[in-house]
């Protein structure tokens, strides 16, 4: 699931709803007689100081292009350069460091706040109340960029830091030291003056759109088939993350979980055109035939009205929001660019052709027919969640479920013998054991389940998972795992990283692909040993697999962005056509032929594009990233390579690949695997 630092995306985004702020406050008032005047008052004054020159012009640059009317005039400009660039490198490196201390002490106070302010609306519990609401959509971080910009510790900043574009990082760090890439990482901080009322805004508009993802269950107990039955236990599933993961278990139940794959894929069908009754949503009131759309309350067929295109009113809601932010970022002017080369550093094109050539290569075909093969039938749409290359595909649920409930009946156990349980197994020590777990604090999740990194040394990263009254279900578990990975790289990418302003990983596909690497380990810890010699071939078909469903809908959210930029006065309406026809068409160019459905929509059922806009494209990433990895962690213990690999913290994806497994992101690694993998399964048969 996705990972939480929300007044950091906060402090990325803007939202058009009460924006004061003019072209005014977005544009310099310096000109370039005024920026060259101050380069060479600055040379002068340093004339005897070595290696200044380029980061000089840089700094000055850079700051007269944020400088505006407001801060004061040109002459005011070159006054406040002279007094404030820092030549000598040891006075450099001290303002660093207390940068470095002071925005730690800000952004962890700001990301507690948030985090205890979203408590009843994140964690399971009542209902929030319209109070709860409105402090969760408060922003403590909301005035930081403007406060710094009229402090001057941002031109400060910029002045003294200045930023390095991705391609730039990419060509000279190669011969950074640690101090250069810090250095470049402030550079990173104040690339943009965004208005504080956008910001505050912005948070209202993500909180609701978080909270309608979170709140949006489906009651599986009062689902019915044609013949009046209901086929489902009373369970309550969130989309589309609990349905999908319900729908993966079925594959050995014969007909009767065939027939319950089939009723779930024409659940998401309804959400996703919307068509869905109003009234079954979060409410076991009603009864609910989804291939007819029929409703019935205690017995009797009501009528109902469908929900109203809500799901693509915050999707539309989101585009606007960050379309607001695209006139006070000349370096990334729109939120394409922002999520793509400047959030993943990874650009937008580049990752449409690994994508494209990755779910188009023959191996999908293969693993397609072998799937179909282990199934018994033609494949279906929603084979696009196979899950049979597991080991705990040959596991019954409900005998997964009794343990877990068993050994974790709350989150005390969880946090008190299950994470120490897995890093010990991992081959942590145990004295890094119990730092790590006593870093992380396990709450019970109102919505699927999240990680969320603590900002300071002397606060801890949230996991928050769904924990029943009886204990924690096999469902539950696994999102646990997956959380558990997300956390230990949050404490390690703190805690371990050199510099404060180097915490973390290059993008959030990097601490998925360690999540990931913790998920697929779950039957591991919780005993199951899988002896199977074709073990490591199954391994490989199931990231294959997951990668190929993933990419589609990455795919589908990039396209829906592309297009809203084309039409940035759709509707609604108009938005969810364009969704459904999107899905439709990257489904008929990279599915229909082997998952035997033309025009299916099934791609567009993915909360993320509703509540993490521009986010989905990590998770492909991630995978391809976690194959590399776990390539390497053939050749040393999960928990040594964890240790090495990580503290090297937020260089850019590829720099940190090279030190990770000696070479660059690729998906050819994985492609080569798969095609071995199929025949060391064809050879066992």
């Amino acid at each position: 699931m996705k990972r939480i630092l929300t007044f950091l995306l906060a402090a990325a985004l803007c939202l058009a709803a009460g924006c004061k702020n003019n072209n005014e406050t977005a544009m310099s008032n310096i000109d370039r007689n005024c920026v060259e005047k101050t380069i060479e008052a600055i040379s002068g004054k340093y004339a005897d100081v070595e290696g200044i020159d380029d980061r000089l012009a840089r700094g000055v640059e850079q700051a007269a292009a944020l400088w505006t009317k407001a801060d004061g005039t040109a002459d005011d400009f070159e006054a406040f350069c002279l007094e404030n660039f820092v030549a000598d490198p040891d006075q450099r490196a001290a303002m660093a460091a207390r940068l470095e201390q002071n925005f730690e002490s800000l952004w962890g106070c700001f990301n507690k706040m948030n985090v205890d302010l979203n408590l009843p609306i994140h964690l399971d519990g009542p209902d929030p109340t319209p109070l709860d609401e409105l402090f969760g959509a408060y922003s403590p971080s909301a005035h930081f960029n403007d406060d710094m910009f009229q402090q001057k510790i941002a031109f400060i900043v910029v002045l003294n830091f200045p930023f390095y574009s991705l391609e730039e990082k990419n060509t000279l760090g190669k011969d950074w030291d640690r101090q250069q890439w810090a250095y470049a990482r402030l550079g990173d901080v104040f690339t943009a003056r965004v208005p504080a009322d956008c910001l505050q805004s912005l948070s209202a508009q993500l909180s609701a759109a978080d909270n309608y993802i979170s709140n949006y269950n489906v009651e599986m107990g009062h689902l019915l088939n044609d013949s009046g039955e209901h086929i489902f236990p009373d369970m309550s599933l969130i989309s589309h993350w609990g349905l999908r993961d319900e729908l993966k278990t079925h594959y050995n139940d014969g007909e009767i979980g065939l027939a319950k794959q089939r009723m779930i894929y024409q659940v998401m069908r309804r959400i996703i055109d919307q068509s869905i009754p109003q009234c079954v949503i979060n409410n076991p009131e009603y009864d609910w035939n989804p291939y007819t759309n029929a409703v019935a309350k205690d017995g009797k067929e009501v009528s109902v009205k469908p929900e109203p295109d809500t799901r693509y009113q915050y999707f539309l809601d989101n585009f606007h929001a960050m379309r607001q932010l695209d006139r006070f970022n000349p370096r990334y002017p729109t939120a394409i660019d922002r999520a793509f080369e400047g959030d993943m550093e990874v650009g937008f094109d580049e990752i449409e052709k690994l994508f494209d050539s990755f779910c188009s290569s023959p191996q999908v075909g293969e693993v397609a027919k072998l799937i179909e093969q282990r199934v018994g039938r033609k494949l279906e749409p929603f084979d696009i969640w196979y899950d049979g290359f597991k080991s705990r595909s040959t596991i019954n649920e409900d005998d997964l479920s009794a343990q877990t409930r068993r050994l974790y009946p709350d989150r005390e156990a969880f946090a008190s013998q299950g994470m120490p349980l897995i890093l010990r197994q991992l081959g942590f020590s145990q004295e890094k054991s119990d730092f790590i777990c006593s870093h992380i604090t396990v709450d019970p999740s109102r919505g699927a389940g999240h990680a969320w990194e603590s900002a300071m040394h002397s606060d801890n990263a949230r996991l928050r998972t769904r924990i029943g009254k009886d204990g924690m279900d096999y469902k539950g578990y696994n999102i646990a795992v997956h959380e558990f990975g997300h956390n230990v790289e949050q404490t390690i990418t703190l805690h371990d990283v050199d510099h404060y302003i180097m915490k973390g990983v290059p993008n959030t596909a990097f601490t998925e692909a360690l999540a990931f690497v913790f998920q697929v380990r779950d039957l591991d810890f919780l005993g199951y040993k899988n002896d199977d010699p074709t073990s490591d071939a199954l391994f490989t078909l199931d990231i294959f697999w997951g990668c190929y469903e993933i990419m589609g809908v990455a795919l589908v959210d990039m396209y829906s962005w592309r297009w809203l930029y084309s039409h940035p006065d759709a509707t609604a309406s108009q938005l969810k056509e364009q969704v459904i026809r999107t899905a439709q068409e990257v489904w008929n160019k990279y599915y229909a032929q082997y998952l035997g459905e033309e025009d299916s929509p099934i791609l567009a059922i993915y909360s993320h594009m509703i509540d993490v806009p521009l986010y989905l494209a990590n998770y492909p990433y991630g995978h391809i990233i976690q194959f590399q990895l776990e390539q390497q962690l053939k050749c040393e213990s999960v928990a040594g390579a964890i240790e090495r690999i990580y503290p090297a913290g937020r260089l850019t994806p590829q720099h940190w690949m090279r030190n990770a497994v000696g070479s660059e992101v690729s998906a050819q690694p994985l492609l080569d695997a798969a095609g071995e993998a199929l025949k060391v399964i064809e050879s066992s048969k």
